[in-house]
């Protein structure tokens, strides 16, 4: 058990995955500096509340409900999500997408056999199911590299 436990930390991914964690919050707290300087003082303006906004607050009874520290915190959540997903999910999937070649199996591409009318390969030269000889599909000879006429 303990040995399960030793390979887990000692993999790549976790140290990946702490260094991760510490940028992103790191990230965090620069995105809630600057949501608490800029962006909830000119919400403040904007809703004539003086000063910062993220002091906003209502009270029913004895009970202070601080509504202005949820928006502050929603907006600097809503600003670390855009920025993550623009700045690095978006050119990450767009790279990927780069280095991923699609392969076409050429067994995958489906015909219907002329003479018995089951489901073959493309590619097939005989049915399996009525063993009838059968020309392939010129389009599936090409996309399986062989040559057109065989």
């Amino acid at each position: 058990m303990l040995n399960g436990f030793k390979d887990f930390i000692l993999r790549g991914n976790i140290i990946s995955m702490a260094i991760g964690l510490a940028v992103g919050s790191a990230f965090t707290a620069v995105v809630t500096g600057f949501s608490k300087a800029f962006i909830t003082p000119l919400i403040g303006l904007a809703t004539g509340t003086v000063g910062d906004f993220s002091e906003a607050k209502f009270t029913v009874g004895k009970t202070i409900f601080p509504y202005g520290l949820a928006i502050a915190a929603s907006i600097a959540f809503v600003i670390t999500a855009a920025v993550l997903y623009f700045l690095i999910v978006l050119p990450m999937a767009k790279v990927q997408a780069r280095f991923i070649k699609e392969e076409a199996d050429a067994k995958a591409e489906k015909r219907d056999c002329p003479r018995c009318f089951s489901e073959i390969p493309a590619i097939a030269t005989r049915c399996a199911h009525c063993t009838s000889e059968i020309e392939p599909a010129a389009g599936a000879l090409v996309q399986a590299g062989l040559p057109a006429a065989r």
